[in-house]
């Protein structure tokens, strides 16, 4: 085991080695980057409801359309040229509680997956549609009247049309009033591709040969190739999903390939082998790859089928991704129809053993062929449908469902690829240039919410930009463009968003607008305009292949900025230059020349923000200018005209024509001089700040050690000290802790924090006998004060000004001090002038 992991670990060093290579030429830069508050012309619906992943688009309305949206629990009718206009309807359709209550009963999350979320979305005739949805882990069916947009019949099991769960793959179409789905119905069913109705109903094969293995399904499609066919052929339904390997391979990366399989339309199944089964049941695998790293992108997550001219000119676009957890890649590859259809003419693999292991058959084939559909050629000899196949064709159907031969991409490589993206979603749309050339424009959605705009120019594609389309990440689930509304519609977990096909004013100058290489932009001479917005089109220019003509001999020089700049000797500038293409390289000219370099003893840094001019020196005083150098043409984008001063300029003295003394004055700013004598104004101003603040902490420093030396002595004791030297009658409240240079020698004696009244420690001669303690005071008279409380001494805390409080230690009774009658007359005096002193209602013991 551990030498099979250290293999492991060595291939998919290599792999990542290969992959992220600085050569690759293949992963192409988006030109402009359009982050989500510099999106234009966006239109946004959002819902009561979540997971907006199902689209269909009704162009053959008025008023410009309807975009039928299913969700979670909702269907939604939007106005197609504006999905934010508010007069959409809305069918509520939600699982009911107890369907809901089984659903957590049996485990599943009662967050996400216990409820109706819609899968199938569709026409089904001139007057209805017809929608399926999961209804909580029991799928169910019904029909919408399309007029009054309302559920129109009573709900049917959808168990054979829908799958359980709301995550797993699936794909549907209907067709002729026949509906072709594909999914893993039920959490222990195997995958199956279907056709539900009419009756009979067909199914793939599960023994003795397994036709599909754990099949996540992508999408699936009709070709109508019975029209102007010579032969008479039948339509065929083309499915596209990934699955775990049979063939046998040496790379542990291929245990799931992406493969391509194929119904015909016309197929009702065998008389006696493969009742009710599909007798025309094919699958090949579909290979994206770069054969020069030995790199296989094994996972097919998206495909679109563009048929522009007809079924014989259709081209398959696919977004495949990696099956390795630590690499994060993307690749785009296209097939076409005739590939398709050459692998399903070739040979077939076979199963010898149970281990599921296939390999190249090379015997003996029936006739007629296996897996082929209805022909004229057939109907004269008699075999009209699939019934009349003999069982020996039947069979061999059976064991041999799936093609040796592969399909393989166009050009033999991906059309694009892309390094830490994952996509999701892909539509596309031909456009007509102004060259008269045909060019597929591909919007690419992310699992992270951005979508990428790209060309295919030749063998190679032009990223035009990349939009951020939500401000918090999240999949684009799916992608609908609508050619008559110059609009695509953008299918997400929390809404639906409209977007222009074009964006064409986005681009404000010539160059931009020839330089971003959009088949749907062109110049026209004051701006960037949609050339399908224009009649008479001669007075556009655009440059799709390169990019690079049509604004004449302008460099850009009247749109660029110009600007002044002084600098001391040996500090260090900042020029400015900030580009908006992703493509464009900066490049500096001093006076009209390349700068020398940008070595360490050049002086001059250059990145991505501008140009560093470090320790300047007198001769690298003059014009800057920068350019975007892009597909071969340089625009200046920023010019500066810079002076290096070897000293501040010396002061000068305003005389004053009069006859008093003439007093100098400031030097006045000098107009050549503007950004010096801010600069030196700045640093003036600057230093004082920091004198000041300084200062400051100087001031809070000293007053913050005074008072920690404070707060280190006991804070609110008192001690009642007598002013007499011999056993006097009058007393003095003292702080004790007032005094910060020292502490008193008594200090201890008031170990309990709080206000004591103690008589009888005036300072008495040492010669005598310290007086008994004396008794305690009789009670007060019992009038009320003004804050409410009872004048009665207190012999417990007592709020008396504010927030302090006092503390009355009363002595023993029968010691009575013969100054208990002056304290007391001393304490009433002090109690009847604070009479009516304001108090609080309630005492505050945080203060105690």
């Amino acid at each position: 085991m551990r030498g099979r992991a250290v293999v492991l670990l060595l291939l998919c060093s290599c792999v990542s080695g290969h992959l992220f290579r600085p050569s690759m030429d293949l992963d192409v830069t988006p030109r402009i980057t359009v982050p989500y508050s510099g999106l234009l012309g966006a239109r946004w619906f959002r819902g009561p409801a979540l997971n907006y992943s199902t689209l269909l688009l009704e162009e053959e309305e008025e008023e410009g359309g309807v975009l039928y949206v299913g969700a979670r629990g909702a269907m939604f009718a939007l106005n197609a040229s504006n999905i934010a206009g508010g007069d959409h309807r809305t069918i509520l359709w939600e699982a009911p509680l107890y369907q809901k209550q089984q659903c957590w009963s049996k485990g599943k999350d009662n967050q996400t997956e216990c409820f109706n979320h819609i899968r199938f979305l569709q026409r089904f005739n001139e007057t209805h549609l017809y929608t399926c949805g999961t209804y909580a882990f029991r799928p169910v069916c019904t029909y919408i009247d399309m007029e009054q947009f309302r559920i129109s019949s009573a709900p049917e099991d959808g168990r054979e049309k829908c799958p359980h769960d709301p995550a797993k793959g699936y794909t549907g179409i209907l067709a002729d009033g026949e509906m072709y789905s594909a999914s893993q119905y039920e959490f222990r069913s195997l995958p199956d591709i279907r056709r539900n109705f009419p009756y009979p109903t067909l199914k793939t094969e599960e023994a003795p040969t397994r036709w599909l293995y754990e099949a996540e399904f992508v999408d699936s499609v009709l070709l109508r190739e019975s029209v102007n066919s010579s032969v008479g052929d039948d339509d065929k339904v083309y499915f596209f999903f990934t699955e775990k390997s049979a063939e046998p391979t040496p790379y542990f990366s291929q245990a799931k390939v992406a493969r391509v399989a194929r119904v015909c339309k016309g197929d009702w199944g065998g008389l006696r082998t493969l009742q009710k089964k599909w007798t025309s049941f094919l699958k090949a695998r579909l290979v994206c790859s770069m054969p020069d790293y030995d790199f296989h992108f094994n996972i097919l997550r998206s495909m679109f089928v563009l048929q522009s001219q007809g079924w014989r000119s259709s081209v398959f676009y696919g977004v495949f991704g990696s099956q390795w957890k630590n690499v994060k890649a993307s690749a785009i590859c296209q097939y076409s129809i005739e590939d398709i259809k050459r692998a399903f003419d070739g040979t077939y693999m076979e199963n010898q053993d149970s281990a599921l292991k296939w390999t190249e058959y090379t015997g003996k084939v029936p006739e007629p062929r296996p897996g082929s559909c209805i022909t004229n050629e057939l109907r004269a000899r008699g075999i009209n449908s699939s019934r009349d196949f003999p069982d020996s064709v039947l069979n061999f159907v059976r064991r041999h469902p799936l093609m040796f031969q592969q399909v393989r991409p166009q050009q033999e490589r991906p059309l694009l690829f892309k390094r830490n993206v994952d996509y999701t979603k892909i539509a596309v749309h031909r456009v007509t240039a102004l060259d008269g050339q045909n060019y597929d424009m591909l919007f690419i959605g992310t699992d992270d919410g951005w979508l990428h705009r790209a060309v295919g120019i030749g063998p190679h594609m032009h990223i035009i930009d990349e939009m951020q389309l939500f401000e918090k990440p999240q999949p684009i689930d799916r992608l609908v463009i609508s050619e008559a509304q110059r609009s695509i519609y953008v299918g997400s977990s929390s809404g639906v968003l409209q977007l222009p096909l074009s964006s064409c004013h986005r681009y404000t100058s010539c160059y931009n607008c020839i330089f971003a290489r959009d088949p749907y932009c062109g110049w026209d001479g004051a701006r960037c305009s949609e050339i399908a917005s224009h009649t008479n089109r001669s007075s556009l220019t655009q440059d799709i292949m390169n990019g690079n003509s049509g604004c004449g001999n302008s460099t850009g020089e009247e749109s660029a900025g110009h600007r002044r700049r002084s600098v001391l000797m040996g500090d260090d500038l900042l020029l400015q230059c900030e580009l908006s293409s992703n493509l464009a390289v900066p490049q500096w000219t001093l006076d009209g020349s390349d700068l020398p370099g940008y070595g360490t003893d050049s002086g001059y840094r250059i990145g991505t923000d501008g140009l560093l001019i470090v320790e300047a020196r007198p001769e690298q005083s003059g014009r800057y200018s920068c350019f975007a150098a892009e597909n071969g043409v340089q625009v200046l984008v920023a010019a500066y005209t810079v002076k290096v001063r070897r000293d501040l300029p010396p002061p000068t003295i305003q005389v004053l024509p009069s006859s008093e003394p003439q007093l100098p004055t400031l030097p006045a700013p000098l107009p050549s001089q503007p950004g010096y004598l801010i600069f030196r104004s700045l640093e003036a101003v600057y230093i004082t700040l920091i004198v000041v603040l300084g200062g400051l902490c100087f001031v809070l420093t000293v007053v913050l050690l005074y008072l920690a030396f404070c707060l280190q002595s006991r804070r609110g004791k008192y001690s009642l000290h007598s002013r007499a030297a011999k056993r006097s009658s009058h007393l003095e409240l003292q702080t004790i802790s007032s005094n910060c240079v020292g502490r008193r020698e008594h200090e201890a004696d008031t170990a309990d924090g709080l206000l004591q009244i103690v008589p009888g420690e005036g300072h008495a001669s040492p010669n005598k006998e310290p007086p008994p303690p004396p008794p305690p005071p009789p009670p007060l008279p019992s009038s009320e004060y003004a804050n409410g409380l009872s004048a009665t001494l207190p012999s417990v805390l007592r709020k008396m000004n504010g927030n302090s409080y006092v503390l009355l230690r009363q002595s023993d009774p029968e010691t009575t001090s013969p100054l208990y009658h002056s304290f007391t007359e001393e304490l009433n005096r002090i109690l009847e002038k604070r009479k009516h002193t304001q108090l609080l209602a309630k005492p505050d013991e945080s203060s105690v």
